[in-house]
């Protein structure tokens, strides 16, 4: 029952290379995206350490993201 499941009538090989192929490129776009966004957050928070108390408040107040990226990149460093 589970050799025939794994075969599947001679086309198992082909069936299953292509579901491992598909789960390592998802995988690996999922690396590079994450590793992309650490970037910018990391980015971000740098130039909004440099802004003055008062520009910082600002943008904290008016994006809900800004303040988002700041908590994350409070815990990462």
């Amino acid at each position: 029952m589970i050799q025939n499941f794994i075969s599947m009538n001679g086309y198992g090989i082909y069936v299953w290379s292509s579901f491992f192929a598909t789960f390592i490129v998802c995988a690996i776009v999922y690396y590079k995206t994450n590793k992309t966004l650490k970037k910018y957050e990391k980015e971000f928070a740098k130039e909004l350490s440099e802004l003055s108390e008062a520009e910082r408040k600002l943008v904290l107040e008016k994006s809900k993201i800004a303040s988002q990226v700041l908590a994350s990149s409070n815990k990462s460093i």
